[in-house]
């Protein structure tokens, strides 16, 4: 069993929809059983970094998804999900996250316009991951945010985009993967990606 967490700021529907495009069979659930009991995770996110952190330590899942990626299941965090990853934001405010990666999301304080919307290339870092078998570099992904990860550790970025800054677009911590754009917005690369990611949590 492959669980989407709803903790309610999901965009649960598309993302399950994405999956399903792949042959990824998901349940959507808040149920504590169910995530500790699957066989991988899918967190996935729309929203503020301090109203999901508050969501997740109320539904008692904070804790949960730290204890299970730990133990070494695959993790997967989409948009806001990748965000919540991460040591801390400073989105109204400063808030601790999962810290599962290392770095901080901070408000992207550049002249292109914000939220960053829209189609952005990919530039490969770690050209031999596995969750890049099926693209290749310099396709396009669909982004929607007005923060980003600053990672402290670059080697834990698979891909990235320039936006005036360079924006880790997917990022890796053994077990644990995010993607800042929405793959299952992202057409065919999206798909892709999300193939690849399925083979290697299958």
């Amino acid at each position: 069993m492959h669980v989407i967490v709803d903790y309610g700021l999901g965009n649960l529907n598309s993302v399950q929809k994405g999956f399903e495009r792949v042959g990824l069979e998901t349940v959507v659930t808040d149920d504590l059983q169910k995530i500790k009991n699957a066989k991988s995770i899918i967190l996935p996110g729309v929203g503020a970094f301090r109203d999901a952190i508050e969501r997740l330590k109320k539904l008692e899942m904070f804790d949960l998804i730290i204890k299970e990626a730990k133990k070494g299941k695959p993790i997967i965090g989409i948009c806001l999900g990748m965000q919540l990853l991460y040591d801390k934001s400073y989105e109204y405010g400063e808030y601790k996250g999962l810290g599962l990666m290392k770095g901080e999301i901070k408000k992207m304080e550049i002249s292109l316009k914000v939220p960053h919307m829209g189609w952005n290339s990919l530039k490969f870092n770690k050209n031999e991951d596995p969750i890049l078998k099926y693209i290749s570099e310099g396709e396009y992904v669909y982004y929607v945010h007005s923060y980003y990860a600053d990672g402290m550790d670059k080697e834990q970025w698979i891909a990235t985009s320039d936006y005036e800054i360079t924006i880790p677009g997917i990022v890796r911590n053994e077990n644990i993967y995010g993607i800042q754009f929405h793959p299952e917005k992202s057409g065919m690369t999206g798909h892709k990606i999300l193939e690849a990611y399925k083979e290697l949590i299958i």
